[in-house]
């Protein structure tokens, strides 16, 4: 039992260690009527060693959360679903507009602007990062 519990312990110093190399910053969401789809946008600093891969988002705010990036081909723009995303070692990913960014479907609640609203990223590892996201007008675009 003593072995369990040392590696379990090691296990969590783990995930805390990756954890406390990492950052999330400048969160915001969209808001939107409720019948539509929002988007979540944010930074993750990587101040570690070795990349994160960052894996899912969720929100009790939004019954689905999904990540998502467009691209522009020839004009035409596309999104596709990604299933993660690495951040560097040593620096930063962004989900921004016409970039990486959380698909946010189904409100629990209307969202108002100016409110905030919690976000969980799970990453590879296990570990998670927990930020608050403020709600903004449906016209920011890039602030």
């Amino acid at each position: 039992m003593k072995r369990i519990a040392v590696f379990a312990g090691a296990l969590a110093c783990v995930s805390i260690s990756q954890a406390a190399t990492l950052e999330a910053r400048d969160c915001w969401v969209r808001a939107m009527p409720p019948n539509l789809p929002s988007s979540g946008y944010f930074t993750v600093a990587n101040n570690g060693d070795k990349p994160a891969t960052l894996t899912a988002a969720q929100t009790p705010a939004f019954r689905m959360t999904m990540m998502h990036k467009s691209d522009s081909k020839n004009g035409t723009a596309t999104m596709s679903p990604v299933d993660s995303v690495d951040v560097p070692a040593h620096g930063t990913l962004s989900f921004a507009p016409k970039g990486y960014h959380l698909m946010l479907e189904e409100p629990g609640k209307p969202l108002k602007v100016g409110s905030t609203i919690p976000l969980t990223l799970s990453f590879a590892d296990k570990s998670t990062l927990d930020v608050n996201c403020e709600v903004k007008s449906p016209a920011t675009v890039g602030h």
